[in-house]
This record gives structure tokens, C-alpha cells and sequence, in this order.
């Protein structure tokens, strides 16, 4: 699992007033919670989280924060952000503190490797769920989970007890959901089913003229 340092000061007041100034400052308004700790409001610089967060875990790379005497050298992953409505910018993020030795729940994404035979043949794969619940370590959280699709038909699906995962990750489910199915194109179910109709109507038709 990815771990990067990422700088932070405290943030002394709150409200929507002084999120605005910060961000029209370059800052980001940030909150850091986690089990025996209370809430803690910090300012982070946008930038600087943007490149933590750009390696391929993501979301779930794990950030030692450096700066705030409260919090400093807590190990913590972010766990919701808002965004700008039109230009996409992080607005707001929360933090959550984790414990490098006690297993925690991540999102981690599905990664889909190879080409099935149901495309080969004309069908189409379609991911259900892009990402995947797991209960692990922070240091063993997977970049992603990987499955093979190659010996996949028409008509055939991947459902959650069949994804295989490290030994020490463990799938959070509780109903057995589909992840990954194959179907058959839906131009070839429309021109079947005109088909089908157009033999009824010449059928009628000869009726009629008997």
C-alpha cells in the first residue's frame, strides 16, 4: 500500500464564510475524525493532495499528516470529498484516522483482464459493480482486484463468492450480487424480435386471403 506525507494546519474557525475564503485562497477545508478522536478541522493544500492521491491506489493511499501538533503522524486515507458542480474541484474532504494494526473496511476497484469469449462471438461484457468492498489491513489493501473473464459465454456471470482475493483480504457481502455478465447484443434481439413479428403479420395476412 502506497504512504506519502501530506502537510496540514489547523483550522481555528468554521462555517461556510470561512470555507469560502480558503478556498479563494488556494486552500482546501478539510476534517480529520476517526475512533478516539475527536473531529479536528484542518486546511490542506489542494495540490498537494491531488498529487498524494494520484498513484494507483488512489483514494485508498494511506497519508501521514505532518504540521498540526494535535495530529501530527496520524495515518489517515480520505474517505469523502465534495466537488465543485461544474469545474470538478475538490471543495471540501474528510479524513478518517486509521490504525495500521486493526483490519478496516476500503473500496477497492475491479480490474477486468482478458477478452471473453461471449465479445469474441458478438456479445458485450458489462461491469455491475466497478468497485468491491474488502475488510483488511490498511497495508494489505489490494490496487485492485483482478478477474479473468476469458472463458466467459453469452449469458455468463461473475457473482461476488466466485472473485477470487489475497489471502489476507476478505469480501464484505451479504447476498451473493452479480459483479460481471456477458449478453448478447441488443441490435441482434431487436432484428429478431421484428423478425418474429413480421412472420406473424405475413401469417395473418395469408389467413386473410384464404
Amino acid at each position: 500500500m502506497a504512504q506519502v506525507e501530506l502537510n496540514v494546519e489547523i483550522r481555528e474557525a468554521s462555517g461556510k464564510g470561512v470555507a469560502r475564503k480558503l478556498r479563494a485562497d488556494g486552500k482546501l477545508p478539510a476534517v480529520v475524525y476517526g475512533k478516539n478522536l475527536d473531529a479536528q478541522a484542518i486546511v490542506v493544500d489542494p495540490k498537494e493532495l491531488e498529487n498524494a492521491l494520484s498513484g494507483e491506489a488512489g483514494w485508498n493511499t494511506l497519508m501521514t499528516l505532518k504540521g498540526a501538533p494535535a495530529i501530527d503522524g496520524k495515518v489517515v486515507v480520505l474517505k469523502d470529498a465534495d466537488f465543485h458542480p461544474l469545474r470538478r474541484e475538490m471543495i471540501s474532504a474528510d479524513f478518517h484516522a486509521i490504525n495500521l494494526q486493526q483490519k478496516s473496511t476500503f473500496m477497492v476497484p475491479v480490474n477486468v483482464v482478458g477478452t471473453s469469449a461471449g465479445q469474441k462471438m458478438g456479445g458485450s461484457l458489462q461491469l455491475i459493480r466497478k468497485e468491491l468492498e474488502v475488510l483488511c489491513l490498511p497495508t494489505e489493501v489490494p490496487q485492485a482486484i483482478d478477474i479473468n473473464v476469458e472463458a466467459l459465454e453469452i449469458g455468463d456471470t461473475v457473482h461476488i463468492e466466485e472473485v477470487q482475493v489475497p489471502e489476507a483480504v476478505e469480501l464484505v457481502h451479504d447476498v451473493n450480487f452479480t459483479v460481471i455478465t456477458v449478453v448478447g447484443h441488443k441490435e441482434e434481439v431487436v432484428a429478431t424480435e421484428d423478425g418474429g413479428e413480421g412472420e406473424e403479420a405475413a401469417a395473418a395476412e395469408d389467413e386473410e386471403s384464404n
